[in-house]
């Protein structure tokens, strides 16, 4: 199939792509536009593999208060460079982030920020629930790795679905982020606060 400059646009468009790459995918996938959305996501992930390891210290801190002011976030979301953080893609993003975090309230940024008790914890609640159900033994593994991985989407801001469009996840959002600005970039921490909460 004959790869069109409309084509090519019209991918780029949809994801931020730099020609060259949406060319490739296309051809690669003989038009298929689907499938070429595909291949750039997973080029994205690499190339953010690629740069988690490299120092992210400038950035910003965004603020967020609800309508109401009866909730109120504060997100430190780090790039590599200043000039990042200054462009108004890399402010969106600290702004949905916030605003996310105000409506979703999430507990942790990630996985490996859950403490290894709460982790058991929840493991042993959840076994000994699918054992009261009467579950057999051989499929309650699998019983509880699937509850788990909603406990991660309820507490863990990157596992969870945005907000604004709960087709792709906080953690695809950022690894996008960090593929349009060729930067690594870090959501550091957050707190949430809501009005009349109980302290711990």
């Amino acid at each position: 199939m004959k790869i069109t400059t409309q084509m090519v646009k019209d991918l780029r468009e949809a994801t931020s792509a730099g020609i060259m790459d949406a060319k490739k995918a296309l051809e690669a996938t003989n038009g298929d536009v689907d499938a070429a959305i595909e291949i750039l996501k997973k080029k994205g992930a690499e190339r953010a593999a690629e740069r988690s390891d490299r120092a992210a210290t400038e950035g910003l801190i965004e603020m967020y208060a609800h309508p109401g002011n009866r909730v109120g976030v504060m997100v430190e979301i780090n790039s590599e460079t200043d000039f990042v953080a200054r462009n108004e893609n890399f402010k969106t993003l600290a702004h949905d982030l916030a605003l996310h975090i105000a409506a979703m309230s999430p507990r942790y940024v990630s996985i490996e920020e859950i403490p290894q008790d709460d982790l058991d914890r929840q493991m042993a609640d959840l076994r000994e629930k699918a054992l009261a159900e009467g579950k057999p033994e051989e499929i309650v593994e699998k019983i509880i790795a699937g509850r788990m991985n909603k406990f991660y989407q309820e507490t863990c801001l990157l596992e969870q679905p945005f907000v604004k469009d709960d087709t792709v996840t906080i953690k695809e959002i950022v690894t996008e982020a960090i593929r349009t600005t060729g930067e690594n970039i870090i959501v550091r921490r957050f707190a949430r606060f809501e009005l009349g909460e109980e302290l711990d």
